[in-house]
């Protein structure tokens, strides 16, 4: 059979890679050099027939990371050199906590927590990276999504920046460690006891209380002049709206 009738007979023929996704051949120049058009539009160059046929051409806009999150189509890396890089570590983490039933197992908290559609593609994550990661000295960097917009359980640009871990874990609220007890409480024969972490890491004594309202108000109290302590300390090394959070930031008794 001459090339020429090889090329006819091939171009438009379909597959479906390993993933599923159908592919379309549109252009032939040999067995080894032919460009494949996938349903959702991605085109691919200089692929091999022999690829084609068995499945083994990618397409980074096929669902890989926790059923919802794919690779996308640009100029960031998932790994350099066989190492992640950071921007992805961050974006597998997040969609991780969110739609992984062996982490939320572990980490009930995050169970119900989503990531907005925009950030299923690592491209748009990692380009909102770049633009927001800072870093404080002897800190490591955490992505929060809860300090912007209290009580939130979505990941997306509007509700998540990067937070030094010494913040971060101002607000963790040990919900399954102390039950149906306020933050900060715990009780001892039919009295209320408050205690609040420090910057020493060691628990602060705030006093006893016949009644867990009482209490709770003790440990508001210091709590949220504690957290804004906290802010005004590193005013100058966070950004203005994270800043800004934490000095309004409202402790209550069913958080």
């Amino acid at each position: 059979m001459a090339r020429s009738d090889t090329m006819i007979k091939r171009l438009g023929e379909t597959s479906l890679n390993n993933m599923g996704s159908e592919m379309t051949i549109i252009d032939y120049i040999s067995c080894t050099d032919m460009t494949v058009e996938f349903k959702n539009g991605y085109i691919s160059n200089s692929v091999r027939y022999h690829d084609f046929i068995s499945g083994d051409i990618k397409n980074p806009f096929d669902i890989t990371v926790c059923g919802i999150g794919y690779l996308g189509n640009g100029e960031y890396k998932a790994y350099i050199n066989g190492k992640q890089t950071a921007q992805y570590a961050i974006w597998h983490g997040m969609l991780q906590r969110c739609y992984d039933k062996n982490v939320q197992d572990t980490h009930p908290a995050y169970i119900g927590c989503s990531v907005t559609k925009e950030w299923h593609n690592f491209q748009n994550f990692a380009k909102w990276y770049n633009e927001s990661y800072y870093e404080v000295e002897g800190q490591r960097m955490h992505l929060d999504k809860d300090w912007i917009k209290k009580g939130n359980k979505i990941y997306s640009p509007d509700t998540c920046i990067f937070v030094p871990q010494i913040i971060n874990s101002l607000i963790v609220n040990r919900k399954r460690a102390r039950g149906n007890l306020p933050l900060g409480i715990c009780i001892h024969r039919d009295k209320y006891i408050v205690f609040c972490a420090s910057n020493t890491k060691k628990q602060v004594y705030l006093g006893t209380h016949n009644t867990p309202e009482l209490a709770f108000k003790s440990y508001k109290t210091f709590k949220e002049s504690y957290i804004k302590q906290v802010a005004k300390s590193y005013e100058n090394q966070i950004p203005t709206k994270l800043f800004e959070a934490m000095i309004n930031y409202e402790i209550n008794i069913d958080d």
